[in-house]
């Protein structure tokens, strides 16, 4: 079965919850109930509230009304206006007490609606009914939007339970007049038409994505409050100011940009200012650059700016309070400024320093020839003389021209060309010459 408690209508794996995710549903702002299997003390009765998380992270605390009890992953129907919604219970029991007093919202409050009962199967048809309409109404939207010239951006559309109403999210940068819109919407889909304006880190968090660290992104996970954040956080980190590297998918400033900022400022509390100059007889010396965690910054002189001279954060004081007295030390760097730290004397003992300890193939030992036991030495040194005798010549290879060919085959032009095969009738026309030539005398002694 699909994920009843998002939109991706796709269920994750494992979870084996048929349809309705125990764990809060697709990685979307899970909550980890700690307090599920501890018993409530004797004669305390249970929270009376519930925590119900709807489509894309949308939660709200309701009371229940019901005569069970509610488990987290139980679909039920809750109070809207007008009609009714249908949620999942992502919270129950006395986390969610904590939660309404982390957010201050208090018991008593007049808004806080109520859960009429749990789901029947025909409130869950008519609900994946609902959602199926949602993403062909969102793409209509846009078109309607367009032919009325209307800078703004539905990113999302959610249905109620009943499909009486529908929530329109959109982003715009400048204020719309969206009244024209809503007419035509609401003729067009038979629907109560809501308009909701949300930011560009909730439209991302709605939407989800991957971010550059190779994770899901905070905000469509764990991430409920959006800070702002300025460009002086990625200073104070001693960041690039790239927008390409600092901006998120939603187009702003990353908010991870924020969770360790405390810890740099408290760390460059006692570290002098990056404009600050020192005054020595040598010259003045200014500020390079300053390591912040291991408290060294980095000085050079106006006349050599491209020597780099390390000092500690207690020795840039030490020179400041000088310069401050009217005095100038002879020097901004002090001998045995920088100790020296000890390798470790397993470093290298199985090589790991090599990056081609692997690469390294054996070589073949070459065979030493055995020289003769007569052999001189002068002789041994010497080069080895050529044999004069030649090597075989080829049976193939042609005779030479001046050479006669046998049984009247005809003669080579050229030496490297191959004789051309005899034919027979040129053969028996020498072989009858032969016979009618007159006997030759022998030749003398």
């Amino acid at each position: 079965m699909s994920c009843t408690s998002c939109s991706t209508n796709k269920g994750p794996g494992g979870c084996k919850s048929n349809g309705s995710c125990g764990t809060g549903g697709c990685g979307k702002l899970n909550v980890f109930d700690w307090l599920a299997n501890m018993e409530s003390p004797a004669g305390v009765k249970p929270f009376n509230f519930v925590e119900v998380r709807f489509k894309n992270g949308r939660k709200d605390f309701f009371t229940n009304e019901t005569e069970g009890d509610l488990f987290q992953g139980d679909i039920v129907a809750t109070e809207a206006s007008p009609g009714h919604d249908i949620g999942v219970v992502s919270l129950s029991g006395e986390l969610v007490r904590m939660q309404m007093k982390k957010k201050n919202v208090p018991t008593t409050h007049p808004e806080i609606k109520k859960i009429y009962r749990k789901a029947k199967q025909t409130d869950i048809d008519k609900w994946q009914a609902a959602k199926d309409l949602e993403t062909p109404t969102m793409y209509k939207a846009r078109t309607l939007a367009l032919k009325l010239k209307l800078q703004m951006k539905i990113s999302d559309v959610e249905y109620q339970g009943d499909k009486t109403k529908a929530i329109f999210y959109y982003t715009a940068d400048e204020r719309v007049d969206f009244r024209e819109l809503i007419k035509i919407m609401a003729d067009e889909f038979k629907v109560r038409v809501e308009m909701k304006q949300i930011g560009a880190r909730q439209e991302a968090s709605r939407l989800g994505g991957i971010g550059s660290c190779g994770r899901e992104l905070c905000c469509s996970t764990w991430l409920t409050d959006f800070r702002s954040v300025s460009t002086s956080a990625a200073r104070y980190q001693q960041l690039s100011l790239n927008p390409l590297k600092l901006a998120g998918q939603c187009g702003k400033l990353k908010c991870c940009l924020n969770y360790e900022l405390d810890s740099y400022l408290d760390a460059i509390k006692d570290i002098p200012d990056a404009n600050t100059k020192l005054e020595t007889t040598k010259g003045r010396a200014f500020h390079q650059k300053t390591d912040i965690f291991k408290r060294l910054m980095w000085f050079s002189y106006f006349d050599d700016p491209g020597n780099f001279i390390p000092l500690s954060v207690d020795r840039v004081n030490e020179i400041i309070a000088l310069n401050k007295e009217g005095e100038k030390p002879d020097d901004i760097s002090v001998k045995k400024e920088m100790p020296k730290v000890k390798l470790p004397d397993f470093e290298n003992v199985v090589g790991q320093d090599s990056l081609t300890r692997f690469d390294n193939t054996k070589k073949k030992k070459k065979k030493k020839k055995k020289k003769p036991a007569g052999l001189a030495p002068q002789a041994a040194n010497a080069q080895p003389a050529q044999t004069q005798e030649r090597p075989a010549i080829q049976q193939n290879r042609p005779k030479p021209a001046t050479e006669a060919p046998k049984d009247g085959a005809a003669q080579v032009k050229n030496a490297n060309e191959q004789p051309r095969r005899p034919n027979r009738n040129n053969n028996n026309r020498n072989r009858n010459n032969n016979n009618n030539k007159p006997p030759q005398p022998a030749a003398e002694a």
